[in-house]
């Protein structure tokens, strides 16, 4: 009598370990019109930018791109894109460390006004702005068409990502992985550092990374409070719309398609470090 050895199925191990599984009729069918739907929404419309942009030769494209006020505008976005998104990072953890894991009076109303910026017109909020920081400023701050002013309008705008990326993964992290740590000497900071930042690299990656495109694609609030100034204070948003103004639909779309090229490749490298973070956990 012979005893046969069940040996695993590699295959099915690797699927499983992939999280994956083959896709039966009503999932190819769900699949289908998902990718129907998000091409008609995002890809042939993006498509169609692309498409536009290089109707001009790439000697058009670059000339487009490359014009004093264009690439000045180019970056005065990025640059503040970027330097509200650090901002955000810190600021946003902070926030959401102190909704989590304290109690003090006013709590709930925080956590209401911290979505205020979701929900209010842009072009409210920059009227909003303008009445505490402009020429008529209560506090005596007049920031009104500067570079400081976009910053600003960048920070009200993207203040909410990084908060409510990171508050429910905090909420959920295991307090008692902390306690264990402290009990073993760890430091607050070593326990932070080693412990809990790794956790929370991940959603705060995904919420730079709506940050900086919610800062690069904003115009509502800054249309009043920064005076859109040419070579000082104008962004790209504002640089676009003028170019589509003037009837000239491929410098708009050369510039756009700058931008989705920047964009891409900040989300791209923020999901990197997001992968790496969590491949390492």
């Amino acid at each position: 009598m012979t005893t046969a050895t069940l040996a695993p199925d590699r295959s099915a191990t690797r699927r499983s370990a992939r999280g994956g599984r083959r896709l039966d009729r009503y999932s190819g069918l769900g699949l289908g019109v998902a990718m129907l739907w998000f091409s008609l929404l995002v890809l042939i419309p993006l498509t169609a930018v692309v498409v536009t942009a290089s109707e001009g030769g790439w000697g058009g494209f670059w000339d487009a791109v490359t014009n004093e006020q264009t690439a000045a505008a180019i970056r005065l976005t990025v640059g503040t894109a970027l330097g509200v998104t650090v901002v955000n990072v810190v600021m946003g953890t902070l926030i959401a460390w102190v909704l989590v894991r304290d109690r003090f009076f006013g709590k709930r109303l925080l956590e209401i006004l911290i979505d205020i910026p979701f929900a209010l017109p842009t072009i409210v909020a920059g009227l909003v702005l303008l009445s505490l920081y402009g020429p008529e400023s209560p506090l005596g701050i007049d920031v009104h068409n500067t570079r400081i002013a976009v910053f600003l309008a960048f920070l009200f705008v993207t203040l909410p990502f990084i908060v409510r990326t990171v508050q429910p993964v905090l909420a959920e992290l295991d307090r008692e992985v902390e306690e264990a740590a402290a009990s073993l000497g760890a430091s607050r900071f070593t326990t932070f550092r080693r412990i809990i930042l790794p956790s929370l690299t991940p959603a705060i990656a995904a919420g730079a990374a709506l940050s900086f495109a919610r800062g690069v694609s904003e115009y509502g609030s800054l249309v009043l409070l920064s005076g859109n100034l040419p070579m000082r204070t104008e962004v790209t948003s504002v640089r676009i719309l003028s170019s589509i103004e003037n009837d000239n639909l491929d410098n708009a779309s050369a510039v756009a398609a700058v931008l989705l090229a920047i964009s891409f490749a900040v989300i791209v490298i923020l999901d990197i470090i997001q992968r790496r973070v969590i491949r390492r956990g």
